[in-house]
C-alpha cells in the first residue's frame, strides 16, 4: 500500500477538479477534497485495491459532495469566475463568462450517469475502465455513456449557435 503523502500528492488535483466539475465552486472543492483525504486516511485500511485508488477516492468524495448538498439542502451556486488581468478587453471577458455558463448549463442538464461519466472522463481523466469500476458496470457500459453524453452535449450546442 503506498504512503498516504504519495497518494495525497499524486491523486489531490483528480479529486480537485472532480469535485469541482460537480459543484462548480472551487471552495467547495477545496472543501470536500480535504475531507475526503481525511476520510481516506481514517480508512485506508478497508481499501481493497479491487480498483485504481483514484477511483476509490472519487468514490469517497462523491459521497462527500452528496452529503455536504444534503447537509445544506439548497442548490449549491455557481462560483463568479475568477478576476482576470485589467489589461483584458471587457467584451472578451462577457463572451468568455458566457460560454462558460451555457458550457456549465449543458453539463448540469445533463441527466445521470451521463454527467457523472462525462466529468469522470474529462474532468476527472479516468478511465472507462476505471469509470466502470466505479459504477460497478462494465468498461464498455462507460465507454457508450460517455459517447453518448458527448453527442447529446454536441446536439444542444448546435441550440446555442
Amino acid at each position: 500500500m503506498p504512503e498516504i503523502e504519495d497518494v495525497y500528492n499524486a491523486y489531490f488535483k483528480d479529486v480537485y477538479l472532480y469535485i469541482w466539475s460537480l459543484s462548480g465552486d472551487r471552495h467547495v472543492a477545496e472543501d470536500i477534497t480535504a475531507e475526503t483525504f481525511l476520510k481516506a486516511i481514517k480508512s485506508i485500511d478497508s481499501f481493497k485495491g479491487n480498483c485504481d485508488i483514484r477511483v476509490w477516492l472519487c468514490q469517497i468524495a462523491k459521497n462527500s459532495y452528496y452529503s455536504y448538498l444534503r447537509r445544506k439542502k439548497k442548490l449549491v451556486e455557481m462560483e463568479t469566475l475568477p478576476e482576470v488581468a485589467d489589461d483584458c478587453d471587457m467584451a472578451e471577458r462577457v463572451a468568455a463568462a458566457e460560454a462558460s455558463m451555457k458550457i456549465v448549463e449543458l453539463l448540469h442538464g445533463l441527466g445521470e450517469p451521463y454527467r457523472e461519466v462525462f466529468t469522470l472522463r474529462v474532468f476527472g481523466e479516468l478511465s472507462f475502465k476505471q469509470i466502470g469500476c466505479l459504477f460497478r458496470k462494465s468498461e464498455n457500459w462507460a465507454c457508450v455513456t460517455y459517447h453518448r453524453a458527448r453527442k447529446k452535449i454536441r446536439e444542444r450546442m448546435g441550440e446555442y449557435e
